[in-house]
């Protein structure tokens, strides 16, 4: 049966429409408890979702929903190792790599923990033997800089992890990481850097991505061309890749790679391996850190009621916009420099998640699914897009993110920036009227004038937002604020009947950028190629 014949889902329509005459203005007015009730803290988190157009009614119509779309269990399933991938039959354990308990999970009969910790153990090794000055270069010099190559997940968590926790660096490496395939990036890294103190790391299951295999190529090429033997490069070239013998032909030594399961999906792949760089920048022990945070949340998850059960919580909210008031996107807003990145690490873990169209026996489904997710740091969007929200005619929810405290910063700067914050907050939520307009202008204008400046001036309010505090950004905060968002999605993509651990859209883009990229070099033209993409093609090689 679709979850639209649930009767939760019928309920939650007829209240939609209910609800489409309250405004937040007068339910909190009405209600001086409400932010009580709409607020849950756990694993260092504390979330307001007092400020969404919901009522007591709506909240529990939304876990009447979970209920029926069996949330409890295909958590249960996600986290025993069932192949709750099921177009790619396989596991989603990206949890198991921050499991610190002892009990065995198993996949396909085989317990994966050793595994996981024997790995633990290498990210620890080799951050140790870098951060120690034990493994140097070829010339006996200490390694200074480390240059990460990745793609996707491979670049994005630890880039984006390693930038939030910048309070937290070591100072024993400098890290830098490339991405793009543009070979801007790559020259501009290696243009800084010294081959004799830099170590190259590339990040690719399969040692055969398109663009992190090039910029590796590029390394290698320019740390060659210094003067450096081909013998030199297993110490200054690794790998986070399956493909130990594809590695070891490039020149890298076995123990210089580091493996990776296909039960863990890219976009959730900063507790592998993949995490290796974020150690480097941080310690092993932080990082470590970093994964009890997220273990955290793990066990809130797995434990607390629905009602109380924070990435329940966001996902439902997230369903109501999204199916209930025809929200199309959602903003997420950090007040903290260091997290400037988060949203677009939301953006490709949601996107990539849960846009999709097809249910679970290949069916289209016939409801909205996965929204648009943007944002930007703190102040810089309020002088910008935030205008929209406020007095844009799109419901755009938003999510607040600041921490109370922050290390060795002027108290004045971050009571502004929290001014800043709860005050957005605020104004989309109350809004302001055309009476309140109308009343703040100068005398001298005419009644004309009047109502029609008041009018430029009215803000409609009753514009939704959850607000996530916590004391300060430590490395383990970090981890629980990651994984709430990896549960919302999960809890989003159950109620929706996607899956949301597979990609094909990426994969057809992987596809086809081959196919083109052959016709560039070659001039063959795939048989399948349209006539515009030929003549792009003919275009681009005219002008080289």
């Amino acid at each position: 049966m679709s979850i639209t014949q649930t009767q939760p889902w019928q309920n939650l329509q007829a209240l939609a429409t209910k609800q489409a005459d309250v405004h937040m203005r007068d339910a909190f007015a009405t209600d001086p408890d409400r932010v009580k009730r709409f607020s849950q803290s756990a694993c260092g988190l504390h979330i307001d979702f007092s400020k969404n157009t919901i009522s007591d009614d709506i909240f529990a119509e939304l876990i009447a929903l979970a209920e029926s779309a069996d949330v409890a269990q295909k958590r249960t399933d996600m986290f025993t190792g069932s192949p709750i991938n099921h177009t790619e039959q396989r596991a989603v354990l990206h949890t198991a790599l921050r499991n610190f308990g002892t009990d065995p999970i198993y996949v396909n009969g085989k317990d994966i923990m050793p595994d996981v910790q024997a790995t633990r153990a290498k990210i620890k090794a080799f951050t140790e033997a870098l951060h120690s000055g034990e493994h140097k270069g070829y010339t006996g010099k200490t390694i200074t800089d480390v240059v990460s190559i990745g793609i996707g997940g491979s670049f994005l968590g630890p880039k984006i992890m390693s930038e939030a926790l910048l309070p937290y660096h070591q100072h024993k490496l400098n890290v830098h990481f490339v991405a793009n395939v543009d070979g801007c990036h790559i020259q501009d890294v290696l243009a800084q850097r010294d081959p004799e103190t830099t170590l190259v790391l590339m990040s690719s299951k399969s040692f055969g991505t398109q663009e992190t295999k090039q910029n590796t190529l590029t390394a290698k090429a320019w740390f060659l061309a210094s003067g450096a033997p081909q013998s030199a490069i297993a110490d200054h070239f690794a790998a986070i890749s399956s493909n130990v013998p594809a590695a070891v032909e490039f020149g890298m030594s076995p123990d210089r790679v580091i493996g990776m399961e296909d039960w863990v999906g890219g976009r959730y792949s900063l507790w592998s391996a993949i995490g290796l760089p974020i150690a480097l920048a941080i310690g092993y022990a932080n990082f470590e850190q970093l994964l009890k945070g997220a273990e955290a949340m793990d066990q809130h998850f797995q434990t607390a009621p629905l009602a109380e059960n924070l990435p329940a919580i966001l996902g439902l909210l997230g369903v109501w916009y999204r199916n209930f008031q025809d929200a199309q996107s959602h903003v997420l807003l950090p007040y903290y420099h260091y997290l400037r990145g988060f949203p677009a690490y939301v953006q490709q873990l949601d996107m990539e998640s849960n846009g999709k169209r097809n249910q679970h026996d290949g069916t289209a489904v016939d409801y909205a699914t996965g929204p648009i997710i943007f944002g930007s740091e703190g102040t810089n969007g309020q002088h910008s897009f935030h205008q929209l929200i406020h007095q844009g005619d799109t419901i755009i929810p938003a999510d607040f993110i600041l921490p109370l405290n922050v290390p060795n910063q002027d108290n004045t700067h971050h009571a502004m920036l929290a001014s800043n914050c709860f005050g957005q907050t605020q104004a989309l939520m109350q809004g302001k009227t055309f009476a309140e307009c109308r009343a703040e202008l100068p005398e001298g204008l005419s009644d004309v004038e009047k109502d029609t400046l008041a009018a430029h001036k009215v803000m409609p309010g009753n514009k939704p937002s959850n607000t996530i505090t916590f004391q300060t950004l430590d490395p383990f905060t970090l981890g629980a604020l990651v994984a709430l968002y990896e549960h919302k999605v999960f809890v989003q993509g159950v109620i929706w009947g996607v899956n949301s651990f597979d990609q094909w859209g990426v994969e057809l883009g992987k596809v086809l950028g081959n196919q083109v990229l052959d016709a560039i070099e070659t001039g063959t033209m795939h048989p399948a190629m349209d006539s515009s993409t030929q003549a792009l093609i003919e275009q681009f090689r005219t002008a080289q």
